[in-house]
């Protein structure tokens, strides 16, 4: 599955509210060493787990769903299901990321 990066915070709410699957969310700045480092990992896991939809949120972009979810450090990544907000990894951690796809999807 593809990544899909959302624009608007509409956008963002949307998805997470009409998903039943897991929901990855990526906040991100195109900036950020450690997010630059860590994308081609979520490319591969975008493909490898086909039932947990990834998303990116550019901060600087869509700094709305940033200010609303209270994300100050990049990446930060959210993982939501049935519309709410179940868990969060703050930092490029791969092992602690894909740890929580497993445990949570």
């Amino acid at each position: 599955m593809k990544i899909k990066k959302v624009a608007t915070k509409t956008e963002f709410e949307q998805i997470i509210a009409s998903e039943k699957y897991l929901i990855l969310v990526d906040f991100f700045a195109t900036w950020c060493g450690p997010c630059k480092v860590i994308a081609p990992q979520l490319e591969k896991w975008a493909e490898e787990f086909d039932d947990v939809i990834f998303i990116k949120v550019d901060v600087d972009e869509n700094d709305e769903a940033a200010e609303a979810y209270a994300i100050q450090a990049m990446p930060t990544f959210l993982f939501f299901k049935g519309g709410v907000k179940i868990d969060e990894v703050v930092g490029a951690n791969q092992d602690k990321i894909r740890e929580k796809i497993l445990a949570l999807k």
